[in-house]
């Protein structure tokens, strides 16, 4: 069974933003992907990777979604081990959906997801 996850994007101002800071990391990363690290692994990581997304927070509001690919270990150059997780770097637009701050990431079921702007 799919979920996705919902994470904050802290720092951007909207998904132009975004999609910018991506094309510009675009050449520390394997060709069409983005890569997000953060310090927990998804305990649900199969049902993650059975066709998830990651659901981007902007401003207080989910406003996009890109596909999870993979999930990789990734060590910090502190020496702490995280997880960097693999995104298709296509940038789907979503529903405006308001959501209130949190840390970290959430686990968002298919059911409660935004659905994707034609």
């Amino acid at each position: 069974m799919t979920t996705h996850i919902l994470k904050l994007c802290v720092g951007a101002e909207s998904v132009e933003d975004l999609a910018q800071w991506q094309a510009s990391q675009r050449h520390r990363w394997p060709a069409g992907r983005a890569v997000h690290v953060t310090r927990m692994w998804p305990k649900r990581q199969d049902e993650v990777l059975d066709g998830g997304s990651l659901y981007w927070v902007i401003k207080g509001v989910v406003l996009c979604r890109q596909a999870i690919l993979a999930l990789e270990e990734a060590r910090g150059e502190d020496g702490i081990l995280r997880c960097a997780i693999h995104l298709d770097a296509a940038i789907h637009l979503t529903e405006a959906a308001a959501r209130r701050p949190f840390q970290g990431w959430r686990y968002l079921p298919p059911a409660d997801a935004p659905r994707d702007l034609a």
